[in-house]
């Protein structure tokens, strides 16, 4: 029976899985998105986001207990420095999975775990410019209006002038 056994084991063993886990997620603390298969991010997942909120309280026993989860100084020193300064106002959600499809060799379903705060193309609200497409003619604008002014002052003085 298995009660109260409730994350995915991922077919490895304890070992096996702490330290693959421990990679990946110094992985995705450098460079902020990692392409991996979707039961591996969903296990990422809760291993990483209790380790950046512990990285909100810099004291050195916070320090000692996400690197004995991590091993990796580097990634430790990113996570407190640059990190957990990013995600200081965030009550939780630090991460965000995002499906790409199936990868061709064995069809598992593959996606993206990123940061949420560091997505560029997700933070850049995007600017567009809402075209009016009408049947009438168009209207006619401040500048438009001007240039057309000109021309005609620039015509009439010609003409007085031969």
């Amino acid at each position: 029976m298995r009660h109260n056994k409730k994350f995915n084991h991922l077919g490895r063993t304890a070992s096996h899985r702490s330290a693959m886990l421990s990679n990946m997620a110094c992985s995705l603390i450098k460079h902020k998105r990692i392409t991996t298969t979707v039961a591996k991010a969903k296990a990422l997942k809760m291993f990483v986001e209790p380790l950046i909120t512990k990285s909100k309280d810099d004291t050195t026993n916070s320090r000692r207990v996400v690197f004995s989860n991590l091993q990796d100084k580097l990634a430790v020193t990113e996570l407190f420095k640059e990190i957990s300064v990013k995600i200081a106002d965030r009550p939780g959600g630090y991460t965000r999975i995002i499906k790409i499809g199936n990868r061709l060799g064995d069809n598992a379903e593959m996606c993206f775990i990123e940061l949420v705060d560091y997505d560029d193309n997700m933070a850049k609200e995007k600017v567009t410019k809402k075209s009016i497409r009408t049947r009438r003619s168009k209207k006619v604008t401040d500048e438009a209006v001007l240039e057309i002014e000109t021309t005609q002052t620039v015509e009439e003085s010609k003409t007085d002038v031969d």
